[in-house]
């Protein structure tokens, strides 16, 4: 197919991109009369500036992100929108050998239960406390982010308040393990593959996983700029579908070596394929010498992973409002609920036939097992969904969710 759309796409070095790599790179876009320019950053913070100003058209983005751009909490305020989900989890929480020894004498086991990790992480930051050592230092990779969210629900589910009782910085993902082998971090919450690759380097221990604090939960998006996406709406459909046809690709575990090979090349992760493993196996080497599987550790493509609910954008504005990023008004609620856009993503691909959800938003947390679900097209299968602390957030009842979050 001859080219009819050039678009410019914004990446960071993560397992996540993946999606998008591949679609440019496997043909996927080509197939779809796109010639998709790829072009790798090593920021959050230039990615969310780059797309503010017209560099890029779309890019991999933070799922929280596009909501900041369009709330005006970033720097450069730009209307920003989600048509399409890059997967779901993938996270971990790594700390240093010294803090896993340490949790591990409060009772922490090399199992990923974050639970007990997180009552004895709570126990070895009130022993420092009493002794007055300095508060541990975790790292997530920018503020407005899944991997802050996530981090801070989970201590604070654990009775840890992260502003007190914790300090977080913000180190970009590449430089992770570098900060925790050089002692400027205790720990960190971060995509793959550099969790792995502290575990491989021997500095650090993975404690839980954003796939176990939170199951089937999301992570990255492609964040598309509003009037881009007004103005060029055959384009956008037409890599909608080439990134469709791309996150089926990638989830296919007869691709999976090939897939490795294509993100170990510098210009996209830089990283031996043997580091990428986990993330696209679930097997993950947790330090130690310790081997663990996790169920649906990363999913690029099932369980509906590129669907872009609103329940999930509604959940990070729950949590914009819990730090005290933003005020909960009916305007900022209304702001964040336009956001992710389900009906330019159910537009693009109903041509494909393809199962495509029913409704724009679910019960976060509701389904306990793997469930069949209404769909347009094929069946579709959901879940399980559930925050580790048993919690459930239901988007109709937003005031009510909203009012009974606590910091720790």
């Amino acid at each position: 197919m001859s080219t009819t759309h050039e678009i410019t796409a914004g990446f960071m070095p993560l397992f996540d991109s993946a999606v998008l790599v591949a679609a440019g790179e496997m043909g996927f876009a080509a197939r779809e009369g796109i010639e998709l320019k790829l072009q790798r950053e090593t920021s959050w913070a230039n990615i969310r500036d780059r797309i503010a100003i017209g560099h890029f058209d779309v890019a991999h983005m933070l799922g929280p992100m596009p909501l900041a751009c369009s709330l005006g909490l970033t720097p450069l305020a730009s209307e920003t929108i989600v048509p399409f989900s890059l997967g779901l989890g993938g996270n971990c929480v790594t700390v240093s050998n010294a803090v896993w020894d340490g949790i591990a004498a409060h009772g922490a086991s090399p199992d990923l239960d974050p639970a007990r990790a997180g009552q004895a992480l709570g126990a070895l930051i009130h022993e420092r406390a009493s002794a007055g050592r300095e508060p541990l230092r975790f790292a997530v990779v920018h503020p407005h982010s899944g991997h802050n969210y996530e981090l801070r629900y989970w201590l604070a589910a654990c009775g840890i308040d992260p502003d007190r009782d914790i300090e977080i910085v913000i180190v970009p993902p590449p430089f992770m393990a570098d900060a925790l082998a050089a002692g400027r971090i205790d720990g960190y919450c971060v995509g793959e593959p550099w969790n792995s690759a502290a575990v491989a380097a021997g500095t650090g221990q993975i404690v839980t996983v954003k796939a176990l604090l939170w199951r089937n939960s999301p992570e990255k998006v492609i964040g598309v700029r509003k009037v881009w996406a007004e103005e060029n709406p055959d384009a956008l459909a037409a890599l909608l579908r080439a990134l469709h046809h791309s996150a089926r690709w990638c989830q296919d575990p007869a691709n999976r070596g090939d897939l490795a090979a294509l993100m170990a090349r510098p210009e996209f992760l830089g990283q031996p394929e043997a580091i990428q493993m986990p993330a696209l196996t679930g097997r993950l080497q947790l330090g130690g010498g310790v081997e663990w599987n996790v169920e649906d550790f990363f999913l690029p493509f099932d369980k509906a992973a590129n669907f872009p609910w609103k329940s999930h954008a509604l959940w990070f504005y729950t949590q914009m409002v819990r730090w005290g990023q933003l005020p909960h008004t009916p305007q900022n609620l209304a702001i964040a609920r336009d956001c992710y856009r389900p009906d330019l993503y159910r537009s693009a691909l109903k041509p494909l036939r393809v199962a495509l959800p029913g409704a724009n938003a679910k019960v976060e947390g509701a389904l306990k097992t793997a469930t069949p679900v209404g769909s347009a097209g094929a069946s579709l299968v959901l879940g399980p969904d559930g925050f580790f602390d048993g919690q459930i957030f239901d988007p109709d009842r937003i005031d009510a969710y909203v009012a009974g979050q606590k910091r720790a």
